[in-house]
């Protein structure tokens, strides 16, 4: 069975990481047709979700989330579009509370795309070497 996993840092605090979790769930709930479930705790929450298919968590603390996820068959064939999106979108709710995550991820996709644009070119030759005489 794939699975995903994806933690990202943030500086919010339980307080403002609570908000932004509850946000998350309300968004895969309505967009995504999720089953979530929030339960809080004295030093972390957890958000269970589920649906025909997928079913996981996403662990919040004052300073982390964990998301770990669990594919089915048939969406297994799609996970790195999945895990795609769901970063996308996480990165982006941080980004929007979280001001060094804005950098941050900027940053991170700045070098990304370097990374990619690295394998698509192609190979340069080395210059042929010169006989001394």
């Amino acid at each position: 069975m794939p699975e995903i996993h994806i933690e990202r840092v943030h500086s919010l605090g339980l307080a403002a990481a609570r908000k932004l979790a509850f946000r998350w769930a309300e968004t895969a709930e309505e967009k995504l047709d999720m089953e979530c479930t929030y339960e809080e705790g004295k030093t972390s929450d957890l958000v269970s979700f589920t649906r025909a298919g997928v079913n996981g968590e996403l662990k919040v603390t004052k300073d982390h989330f964990v998301l770990d996820a669990r594919l089915g068959f048939l969406l297994g064939a799609f996970k790195e579009r999945i895990e795609t999106e769901i970063v996308k979108n996480l990165d982006k709710l941080l980004a929007e509370k979280d001001p060094h995550k804005a950098w941050d991820s900027a940053v991170a996709k700045h070098g990304e795309k370097k990374k990619e644009k690295e394998k698509t070119a192609p190979a340069k030759k080395a210059p042929a070497a010169k006989k001394a005489k």
